[in-house]
């Protein structure tokens, strides 16, 4: 072999070797490639928080699921005979409602003899739906067990002898609302830390409404700083007076107070539903700490959907930090509203909690305690006739799995009718009836299936502060999304778990309002929420019909609360 031959040898093998080095790298490569986009899809996919299962309906023909089933309701009798009641039904087994419903009984007897007769009332209406009724004393009815729970709350019956019969007198009747919660330090300097509002007499025994948000201190478990409340009398706003908080609902944001005093006035609570837009209201408070100012102004709107259940009114009178918790009166003095005060940014803009919802609140509030409010885990909207004049009842838009509706069958387009025998005509006709009933209770519920009429029993358990947030963790987003967005999404790809394609959009919610349509593309990239798990936030990824198919990237927001959760 000469020279040359080498050398060609020798230059031949090293280019191999390079070649070989280099398809080496390559594969290193694209491994490397892969692994972060396998990596970027897993981080992706983690920061969706979807739930690792969830819940299906239980099918009972299976001899292991109605055994088990059954094991479990007769185990729940001792711990919650109500709920085991409930499934007991579903179930169909004859042992188990028996078991459940005589347990129910006995809390029924307990309740009468312990004179708490809204526990009572519960067990009397589970028993009622059930068709348990025959177990009841025959002398028991609703309108008994009601007429007891309602017979000592304050505010509910006129004390005609300590009635305003002037203004001033009426003045008279409020208070200053005081949270003092020590010492405060800014900017190295210490100064009184202290929450002002407003309330006003119900009752001679010295009892007193005001707002929750006033008083959040008091009974917030999370606060860990020192607190007092006190009041003090607009005849004498020198003395401060030691109250206590007897009962809060945070939902509706209203609050019972109890006083060592004698009541100089006691306002009467009227009905807000005679008011009309422009009747003239006045407003009575201690805005900025300046006690018994009365301003006054007319109702600017009714139906104002700012809580999460119910409607408030808005109002022109003059209101400002201090005036929550005070009395919108009308001309005859009565009580038509609470003040919580208004948007510190839009001057004139105000809002009042219709007195109605107070009424409905009172006997829970004056029991103690806070205020737990009903749902059945669902959303829906109120359906329109087809020329958009007449309700028809609540359409089910969506159920949560696992919560009492989708357990007892319901399904999306269900249209409900009746709840425990009252008329269902909307979204709100529901919610004012929700309000008249406490956790822990079965009700009949009679909906429209298509053209079907049928009913079915419902548990109604306590409603959780963040609604959507329950939602969001107990379904995959295809399903979650319904109530939060109000869009629905179906899975676009088997390669990626964060490609969807919207296969319906709800009327008036925030995806109809950001322009989605049906079919458009969507990638979620990422889900996250606010600190107090009360706003959603999902970065997406989408190319919209309505907007040309541009790509764009947006995130979505939406409060995890609203009036259409029930």
């Amino acid at each position: 072999m000469n020279c040359t031959d080498v050398i060609k040898r020798h230059a031949v093998s090293s280019a191999s070797r390079h070649a070989r080095r280099i398809s080496q790298w390559r594969l290193i490569a694209l491994l490397i490639f892969f692994a972060l986009c396998f990596s970027l899809v897993m981080i992706s996919c983690r920061s969706l928080h979807e739930p690792k299962s969830v819940y299906e309906r239980l099918n009972y023909t299976d001899a292991d699921v109605y055994e088990n089933e059954k094991k479990r309701i007769i185990k729940l009798v001792e711990t919650a005979p109500v709920e085991a009641l409930w499934s007991a039904k579903l179930l169909g087994d004859e042992e188990a409602v028996a078991l459940s419903a005589q347990r129910t009984l006995e809390l029924y007897n307990k309740s009468i003899d312990e004179k708490n007769f809204l526990d009572a009332l519960k067990y009397f209406r589970s028993l009622t739906a059930s068709g348990e009724e025959k177990l009841l004393p025959r002398t028991a009815s609703e309108e008994m067990l009601l007429s007891s729970a309602l017979r000592d709350v304050p505010g509910l019956f006129v004390d005609e002898q300590h009635l305003p019969k002037t203004i001033s007198d009426c003045i008279n009747a409020t208070v200053t609302v005081w949270v003092t919660r020590g010492i405060a330090i800014k900017n190295g300097m210490g100064y009184a830390d202290n929450v002002i509002g407003s309330g006003f007499f119900i009752d001679k025994r010295g009892y007193i409404v005001t707002n929750h948000h006033v008083i959040e201190d008091m009974v917030n478990p999370k606060n860990e700083r020192y607190s007092r409340l006190y009041i003090k009398l607009a005849s004498d706003s020198d003395t401060r007076i030691p109250a206590k908080v007897v009962g809060y609902d945070a939902v509706l944001d209203l609050a019972l107070l109890k006083a060592e005093v004698d009541a100089p006035f006691v306002l009467a609570l009227g009905t807000s539903s005679d008011l009309e837009v422009g009747d003239r209201v006045s407003a009575i408070g201690t805005p900025l700490g300046l006690d018994g100012t009365l301003t006054q102004g007319i109702v600017s709107a009714i139906g104002r959907k700012l809580f999460t259940t119910g409607s408030v009114l808005q109002i022109d009178a003059a209101v400002n930090s201090g005036n929550s918790g005070g009395p919108l009166i009308d001309s005859h003095m009565r009580v038509q509203a609470i003040v919580f005060a208004g948007i510190q940014e839009f001057q004139g803009l105000n809002f009042a909690i219709p007195v109605e919802y107070l009424r409905q609140d009172l006997p829970v509030l004056y029991v103690g305690g806070a205020l737990e409010h009903a749902w059945t885990a669902s959303y829906g909207h109120t359906k329109k006739s087809s020329d958009g004049r007449e309700n028809l009842g609540l359409e089910v838009q969506y159920v949560m799995p696992g919560g009492s509706m989708h357990r007892a069958g319901f399904m999306q387009g269900d249209v409900i009718t009746s709840f425990d025998g009252k008329k269902v005509s909307s979204i709100e006709t529901m919610q004012d009836i929700l309000r008249s009933y406490t956790p822990d209770t079965i009700s009949v519920c009679e909906f429209l299936r298509g053209d079907e009429t049928h009913t079915q029993l419902v548990y109604l358990t306590p409603r959780p502060e963040n609604p959507g947030y329950e939602i969001y963790s107990s379904d995959l987003i295809t399903g979650s999304f319904i109530p939060i967005f109000g869009m629905k999404l179906a899975t676009a790809s088997t390669s990626s778990r964060r490609a969807f394609a919207v296969t319906e959009i709800i009327n008036g919610s925030i995806a109809d309002e950001t322009g989605f349509s049906e079919n458009d593309p969507i990638t979620i990239s990422s889900v996250n929420f606010s600190d107090d798990n009360s706003r959603l936030y999902a970065s997406i990824y989408t190319r919209r019909r309505k907007k040309g198919f541009l790509d764009i990237g947006m995130v979505l927001s939406a409060a995890l609360d609203s009036p259409y959760y029930f």
